[in-house]
């Protein structure tokens, strides 16, 4: 609907204060605001000597302008005046021409002629003959009241309707009156200009044409709201002159207000109208031309995803030349991904277009309409791909198959060509190479125990020429070699029956067993004289080893571990009393920066409670000191691994130790060229700076892990060796557990305290799709293809997601930061462990599957080993809460079978792994599905 403005009547002024300002200035009649009986006008006719020589034309326009200003005002057209003819200087004769030219040229209703007589004796005399004998006259024009004096006044007008010259109170300025007036004028020129060009404007957008072209839309959008900018640039201007000096000026009298002010006040509620009617007409306007671009881009797009059809995915790849490696069937179910990229264009393409359909589109039926038939070409699109999906990934496990069994034949030809002949003369030479080809063929591949016919009825839906021609290149191929091993086997068997003269056997000389040395052990400090005699009770530990190259080995390990044990005490004791114990020293205050004197605890952490741990003179710990226990086990060493189990909880100093370690680091890059650290250094004779050996708490956690890993390898079968496992396994869960609060230290942005969570069980970073069951968020969550990256934390009564951020610039190697998103609480959970298309994904649906988060795992064993802490987590909350003491049934929802799942893992895990998942596999098959909650 194109609006049309329109200008009312009252802005164009038929006569202007232009025309009639040299009679107004001269006072030849004027407004002085007051009003008299019924509201009535009053116009003022002051004394004018030259009254007589003002043309009629002239007259009539200056009481005509007067009279139309009250009128304009009021906008009723029965608007009374009065006139005061003040005469009281002048004669009988000037008064009755004045009556007689107001009469005749009077626009308005006049309601009363007040005339002020001549106060000369003579003058007044006359008057009053003349008025006596010509009263009728004037009286039947209009009605006449001859007043002697100003007194007289007072009884038709009241004084405060009445200026100063007539003895009243009403204050009027005839030169402001003048000014304000004019600038009333000037004014409605303004209002009616701007109404004009918002006329033409709308016309304008009334008769555009619209292209098909988005661009051209666009630059038409553009256009408009510039031009539409430039005219409210303009209506602000006109509507700062409510602001002007000469606007301001009508407040300072009730009178102005009266006689001029309503005019302007109209004036600015009308031009404040038209702005509001022009602002709704522009905003109509321009969503209407929003949504036409809308919807021109929606069809665009709409027309190239329609582009792909069943047909093309049917054609494509049938060339039979082609499908004759596993190589091209790889490239071709890559080249399916295109299709499926385009379906993903096209769903967001229908949620697009009911996005527009939600914010009331004009064209709502058509985009409607659009959306259902792009959702009926996805399903039929999905059929077709997964048909074709099928059918390639048939044919490339065939192709496979095949493959194996020609490298199956290749390597039985290159095995009978490598055979020695020689060899083949004794009787054990015949034998062995009898065992090799028979083992060579246990492994021949199943394809090859299948006929062609049993093949061909198999792969019947995707047999073309070419794969026909594969298969029966391979079975011959099979046949030939097959036939060579037959006679090579036929040869063999007639060399291994032949009688063979037996040979003596000599003994060969006892050598002595080469001197194992630890990979480990490479001791290169001076500080200890390494005498290290075990005890005599060593022979019965290690009865259980088979030879004696696994004693010495073992016994170097430990032998590394107590000598580099001392080493490190040793070194822990110089940091603290070379640098930690030197900042008390006045004689290096001066070297001292002031802002480092009380950051000691930051910079050095608990190392103090670290080495008394490991090397105190008075223990203060309840389990003694770990150094003498250590050294203890030269007597025991198979009390190695209940010294490390013994201390497992005071292993955790290293923990609190890493924590702090990030303050560290920053404390020293800020003070590392302090003279004081320099001069600590030089007197140590230390060649490393001291962030060096802060790193040695840290370097030797890790060391220690590696030090059981190969004791345990030499110990195999020997007595305790499960403690030996256990500290292993303890080291190893305090590594995962100190790499795990180094992460979460980072955390910001979480409005609690984390350790009400629990323990951190697990972290790591992940691809997460999120949906929930309803809600705004849902139609936002649908149009999200591509996972969010969010780092993982599992504590033991909640999931943690955040975002991680790395830093950058100069402090890049910070510890990277990790932003809260969002928070599960454990005893709301459910899993999913399977998920259909990606084995590596699995669900996690919280509070009865009103949200669902989609995970994918960077492997399938990381995979794995979340799933099995999140189980434990949800069976321990089974536990308390049904105080069962056997483990509780666990469902779970299933997107494939189970033993498609016990598939994947026994192929990627080790024989540990393996057996852990198969029982874990077999309790879940055994059991049905629950959701645990």
């Amino acid at each position: 609907m194109w609006l049309i403005f329109i200008v009312s009547s009252e802005v164009t002024v038929p006569v202007s204060m232009q025309e009639v300002a040299g009679y107004i200035e001269k006072q030849l009649a004027y407004l002085s605001g007051g009003r008299g009986e019924d509201s009535s006008v009053i116009i003022t006719l002051p004394e004018c000597s030259a009254f007589s020589d003002i043309p009629e034309e002239a007259l009539a326009k200056v009481l005509s302008y007067l009279t139309l200003i009250p009128r304009s005002v009021t906008r009723q057209p029965g608007v009374k005046f009065i006139i005061i003819l003040d005469r009281r200087l002048d004669t009988w004769a000037s008064i009755k021409t004045a009556l007689a030219r107001i009469a005749a040229s009077f626009p308005g209703n006049l309601h009363l002629v007040l005339v002020l007589r001549p106060t000369s004796f003579f003058q007044r005399t006359v008057t009053d003959l003349g008025f006596r004998f010509s009263q009728e006259d004037f009286m039947l024009k209009m009605p006449v009241v001859m007043l002697s004096s100003v007194t007289d006044l007072l009884r038709y007008i009241d004084e405060n309707q009445l200026t100063s010259e007539f003895g009243g109170t009403l204050d009027y300025c005839h030169s402001d009156w003048i000014v304000l007036r004019t600038a009333i004028e000037s004014f409605a020129v303004m209002v009616k200009d701007i109404a004009q060009m918002l006329q033409a404007f709308g016309t304008e957008l009334a008769e555009t044409q619209l292209s098909e072209e988005c661009s051209a839309v666009e630059f038409l959008l553009l256009s408009h709201t510039e031009k539409y900018r430039r005219l409210k640039v303009q209506l602000n201007e006109v509507l700062m002159c409510r602001e002007s000096s000469h606007f301001s000026l009508i407040d300072y009298c009730w009178t102005l207000i009266t006689a001029l002010g309503t005019s302007k006040f109209q004036l600015l509620a009308q031009l404040t109208d038209m702005e509001m009617a022009f602002d709704g007409f522009f905003d109509k306007h321009h969503l209407k031309l929003q949504q036409y671009l809308q919807l021109l881009r929606y069809e665009h797009s709409f027309q190239e995803v329609n582009c792909f059809s069943v047909p093309k995915i049917a054609q494509r790849h049938t060339d039979g030349s082609q499908t004759n490696s596993v190589a091209n069937m790889l490239i071709f179910l890559t080249d399916l991904c295109v299709f499926q990229e385009e379906m993903s264009q096209a769903q967001v393409l229908i949620l697009h277009g009911h996005q527009l359909a939600a914010g009331h589109h004009y064209a709502m039926a058509l985009i409607i309409q659009r959306c259902n038939e792009l959702r009926h070409q996805c399903d039929t699109l999905t059929s077709a791909l997964n048909t074709k999906r099928k059918s390639l990934t048939q044919a490339q496990t065939l192709l496979s198959r095949l493959e194996e069994a020609q490298r199956w034949c290749d390597d039985g030809a290159y095995l009978l060509a490598n055979q020695q002949v020689d060899k083949f003369q004794s009787k054990d030479g015949a034998q062995a190479a009898l065992r090799d080809i028979e083992k060579f063929q246990e492994a021949a591949p199943p394809l090859l125990g299948a006929g062609v016919d049993v093949l061909f009825l198999e792969y019947e839906s995707v047999l073309t020429p070419c794969l026909q021609a594969h298969i029966e290149n391979t079975f011959q191929k099979h046949s030939s070699v097959q036939a060579l091993i037959q006679s090579r086997q036929n040869c063999l068997k007639k060399l291994a029956d032949k009688h063979v003269r037996p040979i003596q056997l000599v003994a060969p000389r006892p050598e002595n067993p080469p001197r194992a040395k630890s990979p480990l052990f490479s001791p290169k400090h001076g500080m200890w004289q390494c005498n290290i005699n075990f005890g005599s009770n060593y022979p019965q530990y290690f009865s259980a080893m088979s030879s004696r190259s696994l004693i010495n080995s073992y016994l170097h390990v430990m032998k590394e571990l107590i000598e580099t044990e001392r080493i490190y005490v040793e070194e822990l004791l110089a940091v603290l009393l070379g640098y930690r114990a030197e900042m008390d020293n006045p004689s290096l205050a001066p070297l001292l920066p002031t802002s480092l004197c009380n950051k000691r605890d930051v910079l050095f952490g608990n190392l103090p409670d670290i080495y008394n741990f490991h090397m105190a003179l008075k223990p203060v710990l309840p389990a003694g000191v770990f150094l003498q226990d250590l050294e203890s086990c030269l007597e025991s060493p198979e009390a190695v691994g209940a010294c490390f189990l013994e201390r497992k909880d005071h292993f955790h100093l290293y923990e609190c130790y890493c924590q702090n370690k990030p303050r560290s680091d920053s404390l020293w890059r800020q003070f590392s060229d302090c003279p004081f650290f320099q001069e600590c250094q030089k007197k140590l004779e230390h060649k490393l700076a001291l962030d060096s050996y802060l790193l040695k708490p840290v370097q030797r956690l890790t060391k220690y892990q590696l030090l059981l890993k190969e004791l345990l390898k030499y110990s195999s079968g020997c007595e305790r060796v499960s403690e030996l496992q256990g500290a292993l396994e303890a080291m190893l869960d305090l590594l995962k557990s100190v790499n795990d609060s180094m992460h979460q230290i980072a955390i910001t942005g979480y409005e609690g305290d984390l350790s009400n969570l629990g323990r951190v069980l697990m972290q790591g970073s992940f691809s997460v799709w999120i949906s929930h069951k309803k809600g705004p968020t849902r139609v936002k969550e649908l149009a999200r293809f591509k996972p969010m990256q969010r780092h993982l934390f599992l504590h033991e009564h909640a999931l943690l997601f955040c975002k991680r951020r790395d830093e950058h610039g100069e402090n890049a190697d910070k510890t990277p930061s990790y932003s809260f998103k969002h928070c599960l609480k454990m005893s709301a959970v459910g899993i999913t462990e399977n998920v259909k298309g990606d084995v590596k994904k699995f669900e996690i649906w919280y509070s009865g599957r009103e949200e669902v988060y989609v995970i994918q795992a960077p492997t399938v064993e990381v995979k794995i080993a979340w799933l099995n802490e999140i189980r434990k987590i949800l069976t321990n909350q089974q536990k308390q809460l049904k105080g069962l003491n056997t483990f509780p049934v666990i469902k779970c929802h299933w997107c494939s079978s189970t033993s498609t799942w016990s598939n994947v893992c026994s192929s990627l895990i080790g024989s540990e792994e393996l057996c852990h998942s198969a029982a874990v596999s077999e309790q879940t098959q055994m059991s049905p599905p629950l959701s645990v909650r």
